[in-house]
C-alpha cells in the first residue's frame, strides 16, 4: 500500500499488480494482463510503466465529439498512481479495490502517454489496466496492460511526459492474466475515482482552518521508504526526512501551485537513520538517533557533512551516545535563539549524560515527596526518578551539555518563538486518567531552570508547586510529536505568531494562540488540521512560505503533506501597551537568568529583591539565581524578610539549598506570616514551603513546634479550595495530627463533582483512546476523593474502629467508576498499603469489608478455537484476508478474538485487558499487513508501554515478566500477560541485572489455532472496530 515518487531521479516503489480495463467487463481477447517490471518482482519496489498511444480522428472523431467516453481502470499490488500526457487522472493503494475514471478530455489526436508509477510491499507484484475508449458508432479502441509496455526500476526527470526518451526501458514481464490469482478480477468491483491509500486522508477530508489549502504531495511506498517521524529543510530548501527504522531521505517538494508530481526524492547513503530529530545547522546535518540505528549509529547525536562537496553527505560524526531510546527516548534538536548552540530534548526514559557542564538548576536531582508515593499499578516507569525528561543546551561540536530544564514526561519537539522563547509539548500518561494525579499533555515555556515537575506514579507535582512552573496552556488527552512556531510562514500575523503542537493519537495540529502574560505567556487553542487516521508525527515551515508535515510512525501508512494560506489578506495590529509591559518583564527574567548554572558576586544584591515579585516567573528566575550562591550569602536575609512572598519563595529556596541545623528558625520564620492576610495563591505556596522543609531537613524534634505546625494547619482545615486541602491533608497526616483522619473522612462523604481537561471534538477521531475517555468522562471517579484515601492510606496509628470500615468501604464505590487502565490497580494497592498499617486483629474483618473492590480486569474462560489450525504466512494471508471482507460474521469474529486470547491482553470497544495496547482503532492506523505482521512477529516492534523485563539472578536463572514493583525486599513480577496476577517474587538480593527484554510479553503467531473462516471473522471484527453495521459484516 505504498505510492509513487514523482520527479526526477531516485529510488521510487515498485508497482505491485497494476491492470486497467473496462468497468463493465472484457472478452477474453480483451483481458488486460497483469505486469510488473523486468526480472523476479523484488520485494518493496518500485516501477514506472509507460504505454505509447496513438489516436486518429477516427478514433476520436473531429474535436472529439464522437467519442461518448474514455474509461480507464486500474489496479496494482499495492499501489499506483497514473498520470495521462503528464496529467495525474487516477490514484489507487487498495489493489483489490481497482479505481476507474472517464480521461476523455486528456486525450488528443496523434500521440499520447500513459504513465504509471506502481509499487509494492512483498515479493508479489503486478499492475493491471485498461483504457476503453468508446465512440458514437459503438466502436471501441482497447488499451490493455500488456509486454508492449516499457518498465524502468528508476526514476529520471519528466518519466511521466509525452517527450520523455525510454528507449532504453526494458519491456513488461506479463504475470498472468486479469482473473488470475491470487488476485482474481479485480475490476469486477471497481469504483470510481481515485482511490485513497489506505491510512492517507485525501486533502477534502481533512478539517482545516478557513482560509487554507491542504495538498497530499506524496504517499510514502511503506515497503521501501518506511514510515517518517521527522523533517527539517536543508540549505538548498530540500526537506530531509526520517524513516523511524530504517533511512534518511532528501526531496526537492514541487512549487508552489506546480504538480506534486514534480517531488524529487532520494536516499541518503551515508549510514545513519533511525532519526527522531533532524536539524540543518553549521553546514551539516544534526541527526538524533533513537534505538538501534545504522552501522552501530545507536541513540545518540551526530552530525552528517559532504566532505567533498558534490552535494551528497558522507561522513557521520558521533557527537555523543545517548543512554536511552524507543518513545521515551532522545527526540528533537533545533538551534538556540542566538544560533550558537542547539537544543536537544529527551524523554523520561532517557539518562542524562553522565558528563554535564552545568545544570541551571542545582536541585534537579531530587524527587520531594512528602508522603510515600505509589508507583504505576501496572509497572511502568517505577525506577524512573528526576529529572526525568530533559532539555539540554549543547555546543555545536557536542562536546558541552548544560541541563536547561527537567521534570517532563516525554517531551518531543521544541520550538522557539519571535521572541526567542522556548516551547515544548509534553505529553500525559493516559492509563492515569480520572485520578489526582492525571496530567493532560500540555505546552510548556521552557524557561532557564526550569522544573516541571514530573515523577513517576502518584508523585507528580501539581502546577501551583511554587518549585515548579506552570503549563501555558493544557491541551488534554494525547500523544505528542512534532511543534513549530510558524514565523517564516507565509500566512496572517495571527498564524505566523502562533505555535503548532502535533497530536498523533487524536490525528490533530493544533494552532496555540499565545499571549503574552507578564513574563510569560497563557494560550488558547483551535483545531487547524485533523483528520482520521491522521497520526502527525513532524513538521516544517519551509522558506517557500508553507507549513510541510507528515504522518507516519510506529510502521504506520506514512504521507507528506502541504498547507498554504489561500484566503484573503487580513490587517496587522500594532503592539499593545501589555505586550509591551510584558517584553520588560520578560528582559528582566532573562537578567535574572544569567546568574543561572554559575556563582557572581553580584547574583544576590539583583536577585534577592525579586523573590517576592507578583509574577511567578520572575519570582521562579530570582530564586533559581540565589540557590545557584552560598546560601551563607543570602540565609539571613530570608530568616529577616518582611514580605510574605520574599519570606516565601526565600522558605523554598533555603528548604532546598539549606542544612537541617536551619530547620526550626525557618519553620518559625513561617509560622509568622498571618495566614488571615494571605491569598489562596500564597496559602498554597506556603504549603508547599513546608513541606519541602519536612522533607529536605526532617521533622521537627521539637515537640512544641510540632504542635504549634499542627494547630496552624488544622485552623485551615477545610479550608474552601480543594488544591489547599489536599495539601494540609498531606500535612497534616505527616505530622500524625489527631483531627486529620475524622476531618478527611466527613470531606470524603461528599462527593465532588470531577472534571478533566479534554478536547472532546477530538475524540471521535479515534474509537479506541476516545471511547476510553467518553466512559471515563460518563462515570468519573471522585478525584478529591481519590486523592484524600491516597493520603489516609499513610496513617497507622489514631484510627477507630467505625473510621477504618467507613475508609475502606469507601473503595466499593470507587471501585465502580471509570478510569484509566491502572485505576483499578491502584484502588486495590492503596487498600493493600491501608491493610498493612491497620492492626493484625483487624485485618481479616476488613479484608472481608473490602473484598475485591478493584477494576482489574479479569477475563472469562475463552472458548476453544474450532479449527483446525494451520501455519498462517504473512504475504498469502494478507491477500487472503483483503480478498474476503464481506458477508463475514461479526458473533464468530468476537468469539474468535476470545479464542485467540486476544480479549486477554487488548481492550476493544471498552472491554479486555490492558497488557497490551487497545485495539479499537487499530484498522485505521494500520493496514492488514502491517496488523498481521504484529501478531505473527511481536517482537518487531514493543512499545515502552508494555515491554518486560529480564531479570537476571545471580544463580544464572533469568525471570521474564513486567516488574509491577518492589516490596519488603522483592521484585514483585507479573510472568504471564494473559493473567496479570500470576506474580512470581524475587529477593531483591538474588538479583544480578534487571534490562529491558526484547521479547514481547505477547506469543508468536496466536493464530494459527484459527481455521480459515475463524480467522476472516477476527480480521473482519477487528476492521470493523466492533460496529455490527459495519460493511465487511454485509454481502
Amino acid at each position: 500500500m505504498s505510492f509513487l515518487q514523482k520527479r526526477t531521479g531516485g529510488s521510487l516503489a515498485i508497482v505491485a499488480g497494476l491492470i486497467v480495463m473496462t468497468a463493465t467487463g472484457t472478452t477474453a481477447a480483451e483481458k488486460p494482463s497483469w505486469i510488473w517490471g523486468a526480472g523476479e518482482a523484488k520485494e518493496n519496489e518500485t516501477i514506472f510503466f509507460r504505454k505509447i498511444v496513438r489516436l486518429n480522428t477516427k478514433d476520436l472523431g473531429p474535436g472529439a465529439k464522437q467519442v461518448q467516453s474514455a474509461k480507464f481502470t486500474m489496479s496494482c499490488d499495492n499501489g499506483f498512481e497514473a498520470f495521462i500526457n503528464g496529467k495525474k487522472v487516477l490514484a489507487g493503494g487498495d489493489w483489490n479495490n481497482a479505481r476507474t475514471v472517464d480521461v476523455k478530455k486528456h486525450l488528443k489526436v496523434g500521440r499520447n502517454v500513459i504513465a504509471v508509477r506502481g509499487w509494492n510491499e512483498g515479493s508479489v507484484a503486478g499492475l493491471v489496466g485498461q483504457l476503453d475508449i468508446a465512440a458514437s458508432t459503438s466502436r471501441h479502441k482497447i488499451i490493455n496492460t500488456d509486454s508492449s509496455w516499457r518498465a524502468s526500476r528508476s526514476k529520471a526527470d519528466g518519466w511521466e511526459s509525452i517527450g520523455f526518451d525510454a528507449r532504453d526501458w526494458k519491456t513488461s514481464r506479463v504475470t498472468g492474466a486479469l482473473g488470475d490469482g491470487p488476485w482474481g478480477n479485480v475490476f469486477a468491483k471497481a469504483s470510481k475515482g481515485s482511490g485513497g491509500t489506505p491510512g492517507v486522508p485525501a486533502p477534502e477530508h481533512l478539517t482545516l482552518a478557513k482560509g487554507f489549502k491542504a495538498e497530499l504531495l506524496h504517499i510514502v511506498p511503506k515497503g521501501e521508504q518506511g514510515s517518517w517521524v521527522a523533517i527539517t529543510e536543508d540549505h538548498k530548501g530540500r526537506l530531509i526526512v526520517s524513516d523511524q527504522y530504517g533511512h534518511l531521505y532528501r526531496i526537492t517538494p514541487p512549487k508552489i501551485d506546480e504538480e506534486a508530481s514534480k517531488i524529487y526524492i532520494e536516499r541518503i547513503d551515508a549510514p545513519i537513520g533511525h532519526a527522531q530529530g533532524l536539524l540543518w545547522a553549521f553546514n551539516s546535518l544534526y541527526v538524533v538517533v533513537n534505538g538501534g540505528g545504522i552501522a552501530g549509529h545507536g541513540s545518540g547525536l551526530y552530525r552528517v557533512i559532504d566532505t567533498n562537496g558534490d552535494d551528497k553527505l558522507d561522513k557521520v560524526e558521533t557527537l555523543k551516545k545517548i543512554n536511552g531510546g524507543g518513545e521515551h527516548g532522545p527526540h528533537d534538536v533545533i538551534l538556540t535563539p542566538d544560533k550558537k548552540n542547539l537544543f536537544v530534548v529527551a524523554g523520561n526514559h532517557t539518562r542524562l549524560p553522565g558528563d554535564l557542564d552545568t545544570k541551571r538548576n542545582p536541585s534537579a536531582f531530587e524527587e520531594d515527596l512528602l508522603l510515600p508515593r505509589q508507583p504505576d499499578a501496572r509497572g511502568h516507569a517505577r525506577n524512573i526518578r528526576a529529572p526525568a525528561g530533559w532539555i539540554c543546551r549543547v555546543s555545536p561540536d557536542g562536546k558541552k551539555w548544560d541541563l536547561i530544564s527537567s521534570g517532563y514526561r516525554n517531551a518531543y519537539g521544541l520550538a522557539l518563538n519571535h521572541h526567542g522563547e522556548l516551547f515544548t509539548y509534553d505529553a500525559d500518561m493516559e492509563w492515569d486518567y480520572g485520578t489526582p494525579w492525571y496530567r493532560p499533555t500540555r505546552v510548556n515555556h521552557v524557561v532557564s531552570g526550569s522544573e516541571y515537575g514530573w515523577r513517576t506514579g502518584t508523585g507528580k507535582w501539581p502546577a501551583y508547586y511554587p518549585d515548579s512552573l506552570p503549563p501555558a496552556i493544557d491541551i488534554g488527552p494525547g500523544c505528542p510529536t512534532g511543534v513549530k512556531f510558524g514565523t517564516v510562514a507565509n500566512f496572517p500575523k495571527r498564524y505566523r505568531d502562533a505555535l503548532y503542537i502535533l497530536d498523533w493519537t487524536f490525528g490533530t495540529i493544533y494552532a496555540i494562540h499565545l499571549t503574552p502574560d507578564g513574563a510569560s505567556y497563557t494560550g488558547t487553542r483551535e483545531t487547524f488540521v485533523a483528520g482520521k487516521p491522521f497520526p502527525v508525527t513532524d513538521l516544517v515551515f519551509h522558506s517557500d512560505g508553507a507549513m510541510y508535515f507528515a504522518i507516519g510512525g510506529r510502521r504506520t501508512q506514512s504521507a507528506l503533506y502541504r498547507v498554504t494560506w489561500n484566503g484573503k489578506v487580513i490587517g496587522e495590529k500594532a503592539p499593545t501597551q501589555a505586550e509591551q509591559e510584558a517584553a520588560r518583564l520578560r528582559k528582566l527574567r532573562k537578567d535574572l537568568e544569567a546568574f543561572h548554572g554559575r556563582q557572581d558576586s553580584g547574583a544576590v544584591r539583583a536577585a534577592f529583591k525579586h523573590l517576592g515579585h507578583e509574577d511567578r516567573f520572575i519570582r521562579y528566575a530570582a530564586r533559581i539565581a540565589i540557590e545557584n550562591q552560598p546560601v551563607s550569602e543570602w540565609e539571613t536575609k530570608v530568616i529577616y524578610a518582611k514580605n510574605p512572598d520574599t519570606i516565601i519563595t526565600g522558605a523554598v529556596a533555603l528548604a532546598r539549598s539549606g542544612q537541617a541545623a536551619s530547620r526550626d528558625a525557618l519553620l518559625n520564620k513561617l509560622l509568622s506570616l498571618d495566614l488571615a492576610k494571605l491569598s489562596e495563591r500564597q496559602k498554597l505556596e506556603l504549603s508547599r514551603a513546608y513541606a519541602l522543609a519536612f522533607v529536605r531537613m526532617g521533622e521537627p524534634a521539637d515537640k512544641e513546634l510540632a504542635n504549634r505546625l499542627i494547630a496552624s494547619f488544622d485552623s485551615q482545615y477545610p479550608a474552601k479550595g480543594a488544591d489547599l486541602n489536599r495539601e494540609l491533608s498531606q500535612l497534616l497526616v505527616f505530622l500524625k495530627a489527631p483531627s486529620v483522619i475524622d476531618k478527611t473522612l466527613a470531606m470524603m462523604d461528599t462527593k465532588v463533582e470531577s472534571t478533566m481537561v479534554v478536547d472532546k471534538e477530538a475524540l471521535d477521531r479515534n474509537d479506541g483512546y476516545g471511547g476510553t475517555i467518553k466512559k471515563v468522562l460518563a462515570n468519573t471517579p471522585e478525584i478529591q476523593n481519590l486523592h484524600y484515601a491516597m493520603t489516609l492510606r499513610n496513617l497507622r496509628y489514631g484510627w477507630k474502629i467505625d473510621q477504618r470500615k467507613k475508609y475502606f468501604e469507601w473503595y466499593k464505590d470507587a471501585a465502580t467508576k471509570s478510569g484509566g487502565v491502572s485505576y483499578g490497580g491502584f484502588l486495590k494497592n492503596f487498600q493493600k498499603d491501608a491493610l498493612a498499617n491497620a492492626p493484625a486483629s483487624e485485618r481479616a474483618a476488613l479484608e472481608k469489608l473490602v473484598g475485591d473492590a478493584s477494576l482489574a480486569y479479569k477475563p472469562a474462560k475463552p472458548p476453544a478455537p474450532k479449527g483446525p489450525g494451520q501455519l498462517w504466512e504473512l504475504e498469502e494471508t494478507t491477500k487472503l484476508i483483503d480478498s474476503n471482507m464481506k458477508g463475514r460474521n461479526f458473533e464468530n469474529g468476537k468469539r474468535s478474538f476470545a479464542a485467540a486470547l486476544c480479549a486477554s491482553c487488548h481492550r476493544f470497544d471498552g472491554q479486555g485487558g490492558a497488557t497490551g495496547p487497545d485495539l479499537t482503532s487499530a484498522s485505521s492506523r494500520f493496514g492488514t499487513l502491517d496488523l498481521l505482521d504484529s501478531i505473527i512477529n511481536p517482537n518487531k516492534v514493543v512499545s515502552d508501554q508494555y515491554e518486560s523485563s529480564l531479570v537476571t539472578k545471580t544463580n544464572g536463572d533469568v525471570v521474564n515478566g513486567r516488574v509491577l514493583f518492589e516490596e519488603d525486599g522483592g521484585l514483585h513480577i507479573s510472568v504471564n500477560p494473559l493473567d496479570p496476577d500470576q506474580v512470581t517474587i524475587v529477593k531483591r538480593s538474588a538479583v544480578k541485572s534487571v534490562k529491558p527484554s526484547p521479547i514481547s510479553p505477547m506469543p508468536p503467531a496466536l493464530i494459527n489455532i484459527l481455521n480459515r473462516d475463524e480467522l476472516l471473522d477476527l480480521f473482519a471484527y477487528i476492521k470493523s472496530g466492533g460496529n455490527r453495521a459495519n460493511a465487511v459484516f454485509s454481502n
